[in-house]
């Protein structure tokens, strides 16, 4: 820190208890209170320096008799017994040091003063003036702490208007590259030495180039109180520094002071927000908020994250609340299954998690996304082009929503209607597949198992069983929570999808077949024709055969509701002594129907066996082509 020395004559200021004596060897003739701490000092040095003292000592002069001590008082003085000390070495010529922490409170004290040029040449008024503005104000870090004494100040730094030169010089170094500012440069960048070093002059300085990065000031900010670090942001705007910028300082500023914007603290971070009550906090948090720039993606989603959080605990204003979820809401997208997790803090305690926080999110992203996309494609378009940009973001929401689902399904209290809300609310053409919501609703389906069978049917028509992976189906196939319309649904999409695997690979391998011919010169029109004409016979083959599932299954699917039927009217009237003939009746149609159930299922599984066998066969079937053709090239 740069320093100026003021003075030739040695320390004679001496400090007992609460008073300060001047040993000059002569009695002191006034004293000046200021605060608690009072100076016995001598009126000469004073009133050739100070026109205020001069005034006051003439004053109380005259007021007083010669063998009564003088006594002034200066209850207001900028910067109260620490500047006066300063003021008085000044006054009797003593050694001192002018700097960028006492510059301040020096100028405040010599203008409250009046020591001005008009009593002595180079008095204290201008070699404060002349300090600040051809050294403080030229560095950024004398700048900084110059700012940081103008606290102690106010409003007489205010009034002055070094603070506005203290904000407008950090202002301009912040919107400016360091090494301009810093130590010299050559034009177009620092000339270094064969070993690395840079170069002045065309001589080693020994020193290394450095590389500043755009964030380079956001740690020495954080030293400022709020006040004026908004202050000092806002002329940071005013100046055109970019947006991304300033929100980077502002969220490194929110995780100095502000705790739980990420979920794990270190004991630094802890100990440095201790400093702030909840209510300055909340405060902090709301002003911050309102400071951060609107555009989509400048501030990091977990540290928006962290902000709710804390506002919620902190009960922030609902605008702020609402606010941060809007931010959130934007960039979804860039969100976590974590970060969604925001735990309730509602008295009620109805839900484990803030479902409803998510649900606005999620719709401040739908409008946002509907916005972007209008009048660009539809819904039914976008479909067709799964691999358009405009899809990615909204098919990531649809991921992370059912990933939420399954993390919130286990809660108890979440009642259906909440649930199917929160699962309705994503577009069926962001899912490629419906696997993760499955899996969600299987899970609120074991967690809840006093549901009634009306209730099953409606959470499960929240997806769509032509959308599940040949996985997922195996699964909810022989899944006994799910109902038993689901579960012949699955079954019939799970043989669609075998049959058009089927329809594909012969339609590979008709392919295959009619294009061996090509590779001999010959042009195999009758063969091509003959390959299409028995894909087109398969394919009519394959759609007979698929309506006589469709058949197979609604007979199956009957016969069980009549086994069901059959059962109920079993315990009804099992306890009636007639009835110990029908119940043997009964049990030789639950036999026998239990014996169809099982043939068909069989005969079901045979099929699929056999299918499954034909793929194989077909597939190996395509190898062989593809090692025959690899042969012929």
């Amino acid at each position: 820190m740069a320093c100026v020395k003021l003075g030739s004559k040695p320390d004679s200021f001496k400090r007992q208890g609460q008073a300060w004596y001047c040993a000059t060897g002569l009695p002191s003739d006034v004293t000046i209170e200021v605060g608690d701490m009072s100076f016995h000092l001598h009126k000469f040095p004073l009133i050739s320096k100070s026109g205020v003292l001069e005034k006051l000592i003439k004053e109380s002069s005259n007021s007083t008799t010669s063998e009564e001590p003088c006594l002034i008082k200066l209850p207001d003085l900028p910067g109260g017994a620490r500047s006066f000390e300063l003021v008085a070495r000044f006054c009797y010529g003593v050694k001192l040091e002018l700097t960028a922490a006492n510059s301040v409170l020096l100028r405040c004290a010599a203008q409250d003063l009046e020591m001005s040029e008009e009593l002595c040449e180079g008095n204290l008024i201008s070699q404060t003036e002349g300090f600040l503005n051809q050294v403080v104000f030229r560095n950024w870090k004398d700048s900084l702490k110059a700012l940081q004494s103008c606290e102690e100040t106010l409003p007489f730094s205010e009034n002055l208007g070094i603070v506005k030169r203290c904000i407008d010089s950090l202002a301009v170094k912040a919107c400016t590259d360091p090494n301009l500012f810093g130590w010299p440069i050559e034009f177009g960048g620092p000339m270094q030495s064969p070993g690395g070093s840079v170069l002045w002059n065309g001589i080693s300085t020994g020193a290394r180039p450095r590389n500043f990065s755009p964030d380079w000031w956001y740690d020495d900010v954080t030293a400022l109180n709020f006040s004026m670090y908004r202050r000092l942001i806002q002329a940071m705007e005013s100046r055109g520094i970019r947006q991304e910028i300033i929100a980077g300082s502002l969220t490194h500023y929110a995780k100095k002071y502000l705790p739980g914007l990420t979920r794990r603290q270190t004991a630094g971070s802890v100990t440095l927000t201790a400093v702030l009550s909840e209510e300055e906090q909340k405060n902090l948090l709301e002003e911050i908020d309102g400071l951060l720039p609107v555009q989509k993606g400048m501030v990091p989603t977990k540290i928006l994250f962290g902000m709710l959080r804390t506002a919620m605990i902190l009960k922030a204003d609902a605008a702020c609340v609402c606010n941060l979820e809007k931010r959130i809401g934007l960039q979804l997208d860039q969100a976590s299954l974590e970060d969604l997790l925001l735990p309730n803090f509602s008295y009620t305690m109805d839900t484990l998690y803030n479902v409803e926080c998510v649900q606005r999110m999620l719709e401040h992203f739908l409008q946002m996304d509907q916005l972007e996309n209008n009048g660009v494609a539809s819904p039914g378009l976008m479909d067709e082009m799964p691999g358009s940009p405009s899809l990615t973001p909204l098919t990531t929401v649809a991921r992370l929503i059912d990933g939420y689902l399954a993390e919130i399904a286990p809660d108890v209290n979440l009642k259906l209607p909440k649930f199917q809300t929160l699962a309705s609310m994503v577009p069926d053409y962001a899912r490629p597949l419906d696997d993760g919501l499955y899996r969600a609703i299987d899970i609120y389906l074991k967690a809840h198992p006093w549901m009634s069978e009306e209730e099953r049917e409606q959470l499960c028509r929240l997806m769509d069983c032509q959308k599940l992976s040949l996985e997922a189906c195996t699964h909810a196939a022989q899944n006994e929570r799910l109902p038993l319309r689901v579960v012949v649904q699955v079954l019939f999409f799970e043989q669609l999808q075998l049959r058009t695997s089927i329809a594909g690979c012969l339609l590979i391998s008709d392919n295959l077949d009619g294009s061996r011919p090509l590779r001999s010169g010959t042009i195999p029109v009758s063969g091509e024709a003959g390959g299409w004409a028995t894909a087109v016979r398969e394919n009519q083959v394959l759609k007979v055969g698929m309506d006589n599932m469709r058949m197979r299954l609604n007979e199956l699917e009957k016969e069980c509701s009549n086994m069901r039927q059959e059962i109920e009217k079993l315990g009804n009237k099992g306890k009636t002594a007639t009835g110990w003939g029908s119940v043997g009746k009964k049990i030789g149609f639950k036999l026998k129907s239990n014996q169809m159930c099982s043939a068909q299922e069989g005969s079901v599984s045979d099929q699929q066996k056999s299918v499954s066998a034909k793929l194989e066969k077909l597939q190996a079937k395509v190898t062989k082509h593809k090692k025959q053709l690899s042969i012929d090239l």
